[in-house]
C-alpha cells in the first residue's frame, strides 16, 4: 500500500523540495502520496508547483495533493513533517529589535535567549493544535519536526501526549560534521562521532577517523590555519577552551553565552568576519527590509530562484526520508541525532528536558541511546541552557507570564548585558508586541 506523507507548512519551499525529492528517492515512496498543507493559499499553490515539477522530473508514480485544511490532509498519514513559521515579518523584525533597544545583539533569534522564547510562545499553541488532530486522526504517524525554536517546541508537544512519536531533527550535526572533515582532509566515510547535548548547543564528544582520535587534529588545524580559524571564529574558541567543538554556527552561538555578543569591541572581533552571520545592527536592518517588501517581493525572494530542469534529483543528507524508510518503509536501520526528552540519556542534565543525542530507527520506531555524563564544561554550558528552556515551556503550557520572564532574566547574553529591571521591561514589551497571538495570557508589568 502506497505511504501517506503530509507536509505541515509546505510553503516553506526549500525544506518541501529537498525532502519531498530525498523521499522520492527510496524505492519504498515513489508512489507515496504527498500531502502538502499550508493556511497561504498563494505559498501552497507554490510549492504544489515545485513538488509536481520533481515528480514529473524524476518519472515517479507518487501522487500530489494540496490543502489549506489539514484535518482533511492528515487521516491515514504514515508520516508528518512540520516546517512552520508563525509571525508577521513585523514580529520577527520585533524579535531582534526590542533586545536591541537594551544593548542585546541578537543574531539570529530562533532557538533560545527572549527573541527565540517568544516565537516559541506564538508556535505553541498552533502546534499543540497540530498534536490533537494527530492524536485523533492519524495516532501512528511519526511526526519529525523542523520548526524552530527545535528544543522548547519539542519539549513541550513531547510532553503533552503519551500518544503520538515524535522527534525533532536538524541538520547542524551531519553539516558541522563534514566542516570538520574539510578542517582536517577526512573523507567523511572514513569519520564516525558520538555527538550529544542541546539542539544547537551539542558538541562532538568523539570524533575518530579510521578508528583514531582525530580532536588533535582539529585543534592543530585551527591554531595553525589562519584561514581555518577565521571561518568559524566564535566556534573554534569555544573548541580552543571547552575542549569540544559545538554543532551550530558562529552566528547562532554567538548569542548562546555570555562571551562574545556583550560589547561592540567583542562583536568586531569574533561575530564580523568570517562567521556568514553579520553583527545584531546588521541582522535587524535585514528584518526591516523583510518587513517592509511587498508581497511580489516575498514571493520573488522565496520562490524566485527554484528552477526545476536545474533542480538535482540525488538524494542529499537531511535525515527526515532515512527516518521514515527506516520505520515504515524498507526497513533499513538509521542512525541519528534527534531531539528527545532526557529520559535515561544523559546523566547530568536535567530530567524530562530536551537533548540532542544518537537515536536508532527502525521497524521497531525510534531508539534514543544512552550517552552518559557530558564532561563537565559542557554539562555547566547545557545545565543553563536547559534550565532557561525548561522554564519557558513551562511558562507557556500554564500561560504563566512569570516563568516566561525567569527565562529571559537568566539568559546569558541578555543577563551579561541588562540589569533585572530592563529584562523585566524588555520582556513586557515583548508581550505587548505579541499580544495578538497569545490569547488568555494575563498581562505582564
Amino acid at each position: 500500500m502506497a505511504k501517506k506523507i503530509v507536509f505541515i507548512g509546505s510553503g516553506s519551499l526549500v525544506f518541501t523540495r529537498n525532502l519531498v525529492r530525498d523521499l522520492l528517492t527510496f524505492d519504498a515512496f515513489r508512489d507515496a502520496e504527498i500531502a502538502l498543507v499550508d493556511i497561504n493559499e498563494t505559498n501552497l499553490a507554490l510549492s504544489k508547483k515545485a513538488v509536481d515539477g520533481i515528480v514529473e522530473k524524476g518519472g515517479y508514480p507518487a501522487r500530489v495533493t494540496a490543502t489549506t485544511d489539514r484535518r482533511e490532509a492528515l487521516p491515514g498519514a504514515d508520516g508528518v513533517l512540520t516546517t512552520i513559521c508563525c509571525g508577521t515579518n513585523r514580529d520577527l523584525y520585533n524579535d531582534i529589535a526590542i533586545p536591541e533597544s537594551y544593548g542585546c545583539s541578537i543574531n539570529i533569534g530562533d532557538t533560545r535567549g527572549p527573541s527565540a522564547v517568544f516565537r516559541f510562545l506564538r508556535t505553541l499553541y498552533p502546534m499543540l493544535d497540530i498534536l490533537r488532530d494527530m492524536e485523533e486522526l492519524c495516532p501512528n504517524a511519526l511526526w519529525l519536526n523542523y520548526t524552530n525554536p527545535m528544543a522548547m517546541l519539542c519539549r513541550a508537544l513531547q510532553g503533552s501526549t503519551d500518544t503520538v512519536t515524535i522527534s525533532g531533527l536538524c541538520h547542524s550535526v551531519q553539516g558541522t560534521a563534514a566542516m570538520l572533515c574539510g578542517f582536517i582532509g577526512a573523507p567523511r566515510n572514513e569519520v564516525t562521532y558520538l555527538c550529544a547535548g542541546l539542539n544547537h548547543q551539542a558538541h562532538y564528544l568523539k570524533f575518530d577517523w579510521n578508528g583514531k582520535d582525530a580532536i588533535p587534529l582539529i585543534r592543530k588545524a585551527i591554531t595553525e590555519n589562519e584561514e581555518i580559524y577565521n571561518k568559524e571564529q566564535v566556534r573554534n574558541e569555544m573548541f580552543l577552551h571547552l575542549g569540544y567543538y559545538a554543532t551550530e554556527s558562529s552566528g547562532h552561538n554567538s548569542e548562546y553565552n555570555w562571551w562574545f555578543r556583550k560589547r561592540l569591541d567583542l562583536i568586531e572581533k569574533y561575530c564580523t568576519h568570517g562567521t556568514n552571520w553579520n553583527p545584531g545592527h546588521d541582522a535587524l536592518e535585514r528584518r526591516k527590509a523583510v518587513m517592509n517588501e511587498t508581497t511580489e517581493e516575498r514571493h520573488t525572494r522565496e520562490f524566485g530562484n527554484f528552477d526545476i530542469a536545474s533542480f538535482p534529483l540525488d538524494r542529499g543528507e537531511e535525515y527526515a526520508a532515512y527516518i521514515f524508510n527506516a520505520v515504515f518503509g524498507d526497513n533499513e536501520m538509521f542512525h541519528f541525532n534527534g531531539n528527545v526528552q532526557n529520559f535515561g540519556l544523559i546523566d547530568n542534565l536535567p530530567a524530562g528536558c530536551c537533548v540532542e543525542v544518537p537515536v536508532l530507527a527502525s521497524k521497531r520506531g525510534l531508539e534514543p541511546i544512552h550517552v552518559g555524563a557530558l564532561p563537565p564544561q559542557l554539562a555547566a554550558l547545557n545545565n543553563v541552557s536547559a534550565a532557561c528552556e525548561e522554564l519557558a515551556v513551562a511558562g507557556g503550557l500554564e500561560r504563566d507570564p512569570q516563568k516566561i520572564f525567569w527565562s529571559c532574566l537568566y539568559d546569558p547574553l541578555t543577563a551579561s548585558v541588562c540589569s533585572m529591571a530592563e529584562i523585566r521591561e524588555m520582556v513586557s514589551r515583548l508581550f505587548e508586541a505579541n499580544r495578538d497571538w497569545l490569547p488568555g495570557w494575563t498581562s505582564f508589568n
